[in-house]
């Protein structure tokens, strides 16, 4: 399966009716894998915070998260391996797999539970095969 399989097919899959905004899969050093039509250009700073926040969890806590230039607030994550952030009526997900980087956005009507579950389950299935 390509990658950009598992992102349209995993990631922006149909969730009670609902999608995510955007998803995609980025590699540690910021490679774009794939990714849908709509995720915001990262700049490599932002990746650089992220991957930071990984390796010292709560480091992004007091300057925010930054996504293609947005700004979501970190909430409550998985020290070392997944971040979560909001803005607004909506948020994002980051899984840390051993090579990459499962993104998700959402807005309402969708949930940060929904979202939450559908990238962490792929980022999950993508640790269990030593991706």
């Amino acid at each position: 399966m390509s990658w950009q399989a598992y992102v349209d097919e995993h990631l922006m899959c149909d969730i009670e009716g609902q999608r995510l905004s955007a998803a995609a899969i980025i590699g540690h050093d910021g490679s774009v894998w794939a990714q849908s039509e709509p995720f915001p250009q990262l700049k490599p700073a932002e990746i650089t915070g992220i991957m930071n926040d990984f390796a010292e969890p709560g480091s992004l806590a007091p300057t925010g998260l930054y996504l293609g230039g947005t700004k979501y607030m970190v909430i409550q994550g998985e020290p070392g391996a997944v971040i979560r952030g909001k803005k607004g009526s909506g948020g994002i997900t980051i899984k840390k797999t051993n090579q990459a980087l499962i993104f998700g956005v959402y807005d309402e009507p969708l949930t940060p539970g929904q979202c939450n579950m559908v990238v962490e389950r792929l980022g999950d299935y993508l640790i269990e095969q030593g991706l």
